[in-house]
């Protein structure tokens, strides 16, 4: 079990660490640029390319995007009674404890915990987060912008089609033409290491204030999404690889977003990067004893 759980777990450290390492050195890296080749280009083509190759049921698939929509909704629920007893302010808070990292860190952990499978199953997590994102999180911090702003932010997202392109694949059992596979293999084979990368200069970006309240609101993220993980997949009736991905999706710490929208909208964006900060941290202390009780749980 030891060495499994240093074969999951190292390249994700290892990949965060040469991020890290990078910037703390000095050396440029060009985050903007990295990070819309990654969501625009490198990531569709990872879920039209996984999607191609594995052999997932849909109503799985459907089960484990219902268990990270009621943790979405568990969350919110809790988050917001915890924020107003405290005296805060939703926009400032909430969305951290919402919308947490499926992407850079749930996405590449899921598939070293469970193969290609387990991937698959989680970008069902992911898509669920981002059109909560794109949709009510923007909703939520904007000031200004109407719905039709946010429809159309969530319209120029190309993961949004390419999940379509992947479910209509998955449901009619369509292959690629060589060549579209080939390209689309490529093309997604460097959206893990350079969210890893990225995560990891994120990190060294970042800085740690206010750490009593990020603590707290960390682990709410941590660990009181893995609690409403477990719970979601039990609920929904997940099982083996399904239940595993549910539970790990729901424990990710509080995803970059997060601090770019707080960023953008003036909505304590330095708390919001204390939280991402702490919650990341906590989650590579805490992930490593889920995996152990996930693993046996999922059948791996």
């Amino acid at each position: 079990m030891f060495a499994e759980l240093i074969a999951i777990m190292a390249p994700l450290f290892i990949g965060t660490a040469i991020g890290y390492v990078w910037v703390r050195s000095g050396t440029d890296y060009p985050s903007e640029f990295v990070s819309r080749a990654v969501m625009n280009i490198a990531t569709p083509c990872l879920i039209v390319s996984v999607m191609a190759r594995v052999e997932v049921d849909p109503r799985i698939m459907g089960g484990v995007a219902l268990a990270a929509g009621l943790v979405i909704v568990s969350m919110l629920v809790l988050g917001y009674g915890l924020i107003r007893w405290l005296k805060l302010d939703p926009p400032c808070y909430l969305p951290s404890l919402l919308f947490p990292n499926n992407g850079n860190l749930g996405l590449p952990l899921c598939l070293f915990a469970f193969g290609e499978t387990g991937l698959a199953l989680a970008m069902a997590s992911f898509m669920v987060m981002m059109l909560s994102t794109f949709t009510f999180g923007i909703m939520l911090v904007s000031r200004a912008e109407g719905l039709g702003a946010r429809l159309k932010a969530l319209a120029r997202q190309p993961v949004l089609y390419a999940m379509v392109v992947a479910v209509v694949l998955l449901v009619t059992d369509t292959p690629l033409p060589r060549w579209l596979g080939n390209t689309v293999d490529v093309m997604g084979g460097f959206a893990i290491p350079l969210m890893l990368m990225t995560l990891g200069v994120s990190l060294a970006r970042l800085k740690l204030v206010a750490w009593k309240r990020s603590l707290l609101f960390s682990a709410l993220r941590v660990l009181g999404g893995l609690t409403l993980g477990y719970l979601a997949a039990r609920l929904v009736g997940l099982e083996g690889e399904a239940l595993g991905v549910a539970v790990l999706q729901g424990a990710m710490p509080v995803a970059i977003f997060n601090y770019l929208l707080a960023l953008r909208y003036d909505r304590a964006p330095q708390e919001v990067a204390a939280m991402v900060l702490m919650s990341t941290l906590l989650a590579f202390v805490v992930l490593p004893i889920v995996l152990v009780l996930v693993l046996p749980l999922a059948g791996a």
